[in-house]
């Protein structure tokens, strides 16, 4: 067998959607944007959803728009892609590294508070493989503090914790489309908010800083002949080229539209996996997987002989990855790094093994045979 780790599961529904915009000759940023924002608004129940270029854009703007004084200090998992971290860098702001949580590997509210002072102005939570971070908890003790959340959505896309989907709960949200994730634009991603006040400058930001409405206001110009302004346009903010296009949003439509279903199988392969698994010596499962309740991203396991079983598994057709090398012990972030001993220890036993709708039966019985095979 030849498995992949990760694959989008896509369809004629997908390909049509992209003839559709061929036949308009229009594949920029157009009317399926548009649509595919009122989709998601109505998807998660929120005020305001843009639609931009990658999660990373998402994140970059999202510490943007509160212009927060540059030097401050945010607060971030180690456990966490780089983008993560990387969108604080661009802000001109400071990475402060929070340890995991040794069950659930998202961040570790003790830790949390370990970590904050007074120069500490937002925090952003990762729902890491699609396990809730304790939302209710830790949005109070950031209010408590006077703190920005920014909750980071990459790995789950539908996920409800206590009654709220994932992705209301903060100040602002960020959501991946990236062909690996729970749905794909091919590369994608989603900003939104309840305020919309305060994402009033992201659709300037997400297109070079120019926002074409702002003509409506130009009374100087417009008085006479607003019609005859078509033209007319602005800069007021600076902008980024992050926006989505039509080709992307229109793949997106059609994904959300199967998104249930390709979560639900999802969940099933992770249960098979939980029974398959239960029992071998020397594994444990990655994260306290609860399919029947959340939408996973990944799915993994610890093993003390991690390098061994990857080789192995690998030469068996079976791929699989480690995610992630913590940040705080990367060469970037080394200046505020080496600060979270938990994870920077256990991460040599994380093992990602193949989730994806795709994935038959049949593979994950041949995944599951040759890891107790390997641990006999």
């Amino acid at each position: 067998m030849n498995i992949r780790l990760f694959k989008p599961s896509l369809g004629e529904e997908e390909l049509q959607a992209v003839k559709e915009s061929f036949g308009r000759s229009w594949i920029g940023l157009g009317p399926n944007v548009t649509e595919f924002e009122e989709a998601w608004e109505k998807f998660i129940g929120c005020k305001e959803a843009i639609a931009l270029n990658s999660a990373t854009a998402a994140l970059h703007l999202a510490l943007s728009v509160f212009k927060f004084p540059e030097g401050k200090k945010v607060l971030v998992p180690s456990l966490t892609f780089a983008a993560t971290a990387t969108a604080i860098l661009y802000n001109r702001l400071i990475p402060v590294f929070v340890d995991a949580d040794p069950v659930t590997l998202g961040i570790n509210l003790q830790d949390l508070e370990k970590k904050y002072d007074k120069d500490c102005v937002a925090v952003i939570p990762v729902h890491y493989a699609g396990h809730p971070v304790p939302m209710d908890n830790l949005i109070l003790w950031a209010k408590a503090k006077g703190l920005k959340v920014i909750e980071d959505c990459a790995h789950t896309t539908g996920g409800v914790y206590k009654d709220k989907i994932l992705g209301t709960w903060g100040d602002v949200s960020c959501y991946s489309f990236e062909e690996k994730k729970l749905m794909t634009t091919g590369d994608g991603g989603m900003i939104c908010s309840n305020d919309p006040d305060l994402l009033k400058e992201v659709r300037a930001m997400r297109w070079v800083g120019i926002d074409k409405d702002n003509w409506k206001t130009a009374q100087a110009y417009t008085h006479a002949n607003k019609d005859a302004m078509h033209w007319f346009y602005e800069i007021s903010v600076l902008g980024y080229k992050y926006n989505m296009n039509d080709l992307a949003a229109g793949i997106g439509l059609a994904q959300l539209k199967k998104l249930n279903k390709m979560n639900s199988r999802r969940s099933s392969i992770i249960r098979q996996y939980m029974n398959g698994l239960n029992g071998i010596e020397g594994i444990k499962l990655l994260l306290p997987f609860e399919p029947e309740s959340y939408c996973y991203q990944m799915f993994g396991i610890r093993s003390i002989r991690r390098d061994e079983l990857m080789i192995y598994l690998k030469n068996q057709g079976i791929a699989t990855g480690c995610h992630y090398t913590p940040l705080s012990m990367q060469p970037l972030f080394k200046e505020w790094g080496n600060n979270c001993p938990f994870v920077e220890k256990e991460h040599n036993s994380f093992i990602t093994l193949p989730l994806h709708a795709d994935l038959t039966d049949e593979e994950i019985q041949y995944i599951i045979y040759h890891i107790n095979k390997f641990n006999k």
